[in-house]
């Protein structure tokens, strides 16, 4: 045997020695499983942090929009921009000359909002005649230049495409009611007897309202309600539908012909409405005469929404709770 057949023979064997010990040791020692943290760690010893919740943010706070009866101020307008060779609508941070400078007491950081008046609301859900016109909250600027007469202003929040002409009024802070706990809402509870009115619009003409929807209504200043105010939305039971006909009667007493050839019974229809009178020798009666002599004051709630903004003769809410879908024409109550 020479010197290289044993050399390699000597390592081969080595190897085997330390593969079989490895092994050995792998199994006489189990792999401790890698520590995983409690989700809860982070909150042991601490109490819950409880995050207030605004009812409307962002574009629901400060593009809800408004009903005005009194004259709107048209002296402050978008009169130019930096790109308006390229056209006549703007958004982002786009750049704006505004008509008015220090000589209107204008300063360096004024927020604006801008604001598009779109004319007279003209509907038959209220009693108080002539509302006022809709003016459209479209966004805000704050002015970075101030010349004596004009001032340079970026837009800052866009609700929709600003345009030129566009008027701007002093920047409102604005605050949203808090989200507060409160029971569930109930569909059967009896009148507050407090203010009552209608909802006669809802932004954007959206007839199919949801929750989170901004709506306005015509109670205002004159009715003493007041940003915060919760109002429950109902309507009469049995208004409101719009899709079925109460005059729709599913068989009439005429549809006889249902009993047996040889044991009659009578000319009469087991789908139909019950015939009136002690002997049920009268008319049949049909859906319309079966709401006739109800209680007055039933109603159905659907929904419940919170006052933003409160002008005249109007208010605007946003819709925070519904048991159903809500539309305009529908009645409102404050709580």
């Amino acid at each position: 045997m020479n010197f290289q057949s044993f050399s390699t023979r000597a390592v081969s064997a080595l190897a085997i020695v330390v593969a079989a010990s490895a092994t050995f040791t792998f199994a006489q020692t189990k792999p401790r499983p890698l520590p995983v943290a409690s989700p809860m760690a982070p909150y042991v010893g601490l109490e819950p942090v409880k995050r207030e919740m605004a009812v409307a943010e962002r574009n629901n706070l400060y593009c809800a929009g408004y009903v005005q009866n009194g004259p709107i101020d048209t002296g402050r307008k978008i009169v130019g921009s930096v790109n308006e060779e390229d056209g006549f609508l703007y958004g982002g941070n786009n750049v704006v000359y505004l008509n008015v400078g220090a000589s209107s007491g204008v300063q360096v950081g004024d927020m604006m909002s801008i604001v598009r008046p779109r004319g007279h609301v003209k509907t038959r859900w209220t009693s108080k005649g002539k509302l006022g016109f809709y003016v459209q909250e479209v966004g805000a600027v704050e002015v970075i230049r101030v010349n004596r007469d004009v001032s340079v202003a970026r837009l800052k929040t866009t609700c929709d495409s600003i345009m030129l002409g566009d008027l701007v009024q002093p920047s409102q802070v604005r605050v949203s009611p808090r989200h507060v706990e409160r029971p569930a809402l109930d569909l059967f509870g009896d009148p507050s007897g407090k203010k009552v009115g209608r909802l006669f619009m809802a932004r954007d003409g959206v007839d199919l309202i949801s929750r989170d929807n901004i709506v306005y209504v015509d109670l205002g200043a004159e009715d003493n309600v007041q940003v915060g105010d919760r109002l429950t939305i109902f309507r009469p039971l049995g208004g409101g539908n719009l899709f079925i006909s109460d005059e729709d009667e599913v068989a009439t007493a005429r549809s006889y012909g249902f009993e047996s050839d040889q044991y009659r019974g009578g000319k009469f229809s087991n789908q139909a409405a019950r015939k009136s009178g002690e002997q049920a020798r009268g008319k049949v009666v049909t859906t319309e005469m079966a709401k006739e002599d109800r209680p007055d004051g039933i109603r159905k709630v659907v929904g419940e929404m919170v006052i933003l903004n409160v002008k005249e003769r109007t208010a605007t809410a946003v819709v925070t709770r519904t048991a159903q879908e809500i539309h305009p024409g529908d009645w409102v109550e404050v709580q």
